[in-house]
This record gives C-alpha cells, structure tokens and sequence, in this order.
C-alpha cells in the first residue's frame, strides 16, 4: 500500500489537536482513532506506563469508540511487553504463528496481522501502540509500520505532558460544573457515555479545526456543532446549518459557492453561497455523504485552498471558515463503494467525535424527558410536571430508533393526550399502540400484591432495584455493582437467579475503571 500524500498532511493536522489537549483521557481517544483510521485497522489498543511507579492506563478503541474488551488485555499485555523489552517496532503477519510470541494464549482471540510500537521520550518507555488487522483483511506491510513510527514520534511527548500540564494550568472543568455549562445550550444528560461527549467537545472548541461527527439520525449532533461553534474563538462570528441531504443535487453547488445573475436558468440575480455567508464562523454540513461527486471536487478544493469562486464569476475569493461535517453512514464504506472522495475523508477527518444513541445512553432518558415535559406542558398550557416511575422505566427500556427527536415526539404526544390538570403522566394517557409495548416491556415487579410472601416480595424489590441500577449506569456491570456495593460477579449472579437478562435492553460496552 502506497501512503498517499494527504495522509502525512494528517499528521500534521494531529499535531495541531494535540497542541490544544489537557484531558488524557480525550488525548488517548484521539490517537488511537487516528491510528485506526488512517491504517484502516480494526482494533487499536494503547498502554501507557507510569515509569516511577509502573501503573497503567489501557484503552481499547473499535469502530470508533473506547470499549472495554477484555479478551484483548492479555494479548496487549504481552504484545507490550515484547516491544518495551526490545524497544523496537514489531510487524507480525500472523501472529499466532510468530515465535516472537509463543507463549501466549490465542484462545477466543480474533487476531491475525499485527503492527507495533513503543512510545519513548528521551530513551524512557512510557506506553504502546498497537493495531490489530486490517479493515479490509489485508495485512500489514512494512510502510504502514513506517507511517506508525511516525505517529508515535508525534503523539508521545503529548502524551507526556499533559499529566503535567492538567495538574497546573487550564485543569479540565469538574464534572458538575461541565454539566451545567452545557445544559445551558440544550446538551442535558450525566450519562457515562454522555460526559465522555461533553469532554470531546471541550476538546474540539480549544482548537480551531475541522470535526467530523458520527452518529444516528436524530442523535443530536446538530446540537453538538452548535455547542462546538458557541465555546470556540469562533463563537461571536456566525454559524450556518446545511443539510446536504435536503437540497437537490442539482442546486447544492450554487448553495455552498453562490451564483451570478444569470450563471443557470432560474439564476435571475447574484446570490452569496453559504460558505462566504459563514466566513470567520463555523460551516455545519449535515448529511455530507450526500455530496454529489462533482461537488465533492470542488469543495476538497475550497478545502486546500480556502478559496470559493461563485458559479457564473471568474473571479477567486479568499475566506476562512471552520468545518465541522457530519454523517450518519460510516464514510469508509462509502469510499469503498466508490460512492465518497478518500481525500475529502481524510480532509474533514481531522478531529472525530462519536455522537452517542439515545440507546447508548438510556440513563439520560429521565432528565430528557423531564426536560421535555416542561417545555411541551408550558407550549400545550398544560400542568405536566413529572412522569410517573412506570412511565420512566418504560422509557428506559424501550428502543429509540429516532433518538433524541423520537423520546422528544414521543413526550409532546403524551403530553398532548393527558388532561389539563394533570401533574403526573402516568400509565393511563398512554395510545393504545403504546399501551402494547407497555404491557410488554413493565417488570414484574409492578405486579406485586400483598398476597406474595415475605421471600417473593423481597425478591422483586431486589430485581426492581437491580434493573434501575443497571438502567442508570447504561448496564455497565462494573459501575452498577460499585453503586449496589457489591463484586461485580454477585451482581452477575444476582441477575442470573432474578432473571434480569441483559436483551431486555442491548448494553453498551463496559469502560474500564
């Protein structure tokens, strides 16, 4: 594989992000889903080592987010160790054959090509780098392992010292007050998943650069852009919203460049393209995989360049405007299927953020909801102030395809539906079609009755609580059993014998700590 040019101007714009980082944990999500994408790997797992003490911090990053992948922490044990030990890069072709590593355990471990480094500052180890197969099931060559070196070079002073710089300067906002800053622009949630979104877009609004957001429809990340624009140098400058997928292939180029009077049928006088609209601000494309090809061009151009010509004129204009695009189809597949521009990929892809489900982060749903309810009773003149504990469960465990803007429809409906003097909505306002789900999904606890013995009762109100733990915690098992006080293989017993299965609602993956 040839390393093409845009991906050395890659690290460079790395570099830039890295500068304006002070949260370790950011720092470690950037690199490793830098390295992943730009080496099309699957899995990259980073270990960083504290030399005075030899702690260490691990991270395991897949298909774009930090996961807690247990099966992999042997194998990035013993990867690291070979590489800390000989202080040299390793390229293993199939690792489970490599006599380098033969005393390890491949059971269950889907691993085959292999690239590593170790992370030095001044000849100290203090971590490693390592990417397990390619995306495509090709493997690794040798200049992927060049490129990799390269990287690590660039990220491990970084690395270094943002310790020593959060513990001084700029520290990192308190949880509390991090929250309340963001709920003032409509980002509400105290989710695990969540704060690590807050803290992402921190990140993003202390350094000027291009942000690719990733995520489902309705997930919010229109929000997120704005919230990105509002606490950026940028914030007094204007934003501009797009939605590619909502304007005609046939007229998006005269949308973002602009026209002349006459440049096409129907152009009766001269028009600014948004893209000068935005300048000194922020561009929020939406949808850009829907770019047309040809548009695709040209816009990678204004990328480079940072110029626009309107369609019609002959005459070049000189503009600065902050990107930040977003899709909700993963834009790899795309380029594989011929359908988006590589270069353009690696162009927006300077500083990528996950934009988490409403499913990932079911433990915001009463704060949202709640936060919906005021807003509709007061639109609807209505006296809704609270849902009742039956309705909230069944929020949290009910699928929300539609995110964010689904549970917002779905509460303006109940709203709509209970009486004017209602305070409490509770079961009774629900539409037949959710009465359905309803009967499906309430735990049978609510179906206690007196008639029940001590044992019986006092085993529901165990699965209740249980379930509500989970549910806060976005079914993380570790963090539930910490709140509950318990190992976390009492809680899995616990679930076990009550019969809490872990279907009832798809869990995330577990984070470390």
């Amino acid at each position: 594989m040839k390393i093409i040019e845009h991906k050395w101007e890659q690290l460079v714009d790395l570099a830039g992000v890295l500068w304006h980082q002070n949260d370790f944990r950011e720092i470690l999500r950037v690199v490793a889903q830098q390295a992943v994408s730009l080496l099309h790997a699957e899995t990259a797992l980073i270990l960083m080592v504290n030399p005075r003490t030899q702690d260490t911090v691990k991270t395991v990053m897949r298909e774009g987010q930090v996961v807690d992948e247990r099966r992999f922490k042997s194998l990035q044990n013993q990867i690291s160790g070979w590489l800390m030990l000989h202080r040299q890069p390793l390229l293993s072709p199939d690792i489970k054959k490599d006599p380098r590593l033969s005393s390890v355990n491949w059971d269950d471990v889907p691993v085959k090509t292999v690239i590593g480094v170790p992370l030095q500052i001044e000849s100290t180890s203090i971590g490693t780098l390592i990417l397990l197969n390619k995306a495509a099931g090709d493997g690794f060559e040798q200049e992927d392992l060049a490129y990799l070196e390269k990287l690590a070079v660039i990220v491990a002073p970084y690395l270094r010292n943002v310790q020593k710089i959060s513990e001084y300067f700029n520290a990192p906002l308190p949880e509390a007050a991090l929250i309340a800053k963001y709920e003032q622009v409509g980002l509400i949630g105290k989710s695990p998943r969540f704060i690590e979104l807050l803290l992402a877009i921190e990140a993003a609004a202390r350094c000027d650069v291009r942000v690719l957001l990733e995520g489902q429809t309705g997930a919010g990340k229109e929000l997120v852009a704005r919230a990105i624009h509002r606490f950026s140098s940028r914030h007094a400058q204007p934003f501009i919203a797009i939605d590619c997928g909502a304007i005609p292939a046939s007229l998006i180029e005269s949308e973002l460049f602009g026209h002349l009077k006459g440049a096409f049928t129907g152009a009766t006088h001269d028009r600014k393209g948004l893209l000068e609209e935005a300048n000194q601000g922020t561009l929020f494309m939406d949808e850009i995989a829907n770019l047309p090809m040809e548009v695709q061009a040209k816009f990678m151009r204004f990328l480079q360049e940072g110029e626009i010509r309107p369609l019609g004129s002959n005459k070049i204009q000189k503009i600065d405007v902050r990107i930040i695009s977003a899709g909700s189809q993963p834009l790899p597949k795309l380029i594989e299927a011929g359908q988006f521009r590589e270069d353009l990929f690696y162009r927006l892809h300077v500083y990528p953020i996950h934009v988490p489900s409403l499913n990932e982060r079911s433990g915001d749903i009463p704060l949202l909801a709640g936060s919906f309810l005021k807003k509709f009773s007061k639109q609807q003149q209505k006296h809704g102030e609270r849902f009742s504990q039956s309705i909230l469960e069944f929020m949290q465990q009910r699928q929300w395809a539609g995110n964010i803007r689904e549970l917002a429809n779905f509460v303006e409906r109940l709203v709509a539906l209970a009486p004017p003097e209602s305070e409490v909505i509770d079961e009774d306002v629900l539409p037949p079609d959710l009465k359905k789900q309803f009967k499906r999904i309430k735990p049978e606890a609510e179906d206690v009755h007196i008639s029940n013995s001590l044992v019986d009762m006092l085993a529901l109100y165990e699965q209740k609580l249980i379930r509500q733990v989970l549910l806060e915690n976005d079914w993380n098992q570790s963090k539930s059993a910490r709140a509950l006080k318990l190992s976390v293989q009492n809680l899995r017993y616990r679930m076990k014998k009550l019969g809490i299965a872990m279907s009832v609602k798809k869990p995330v993956d577990e984070s470390t700590g």
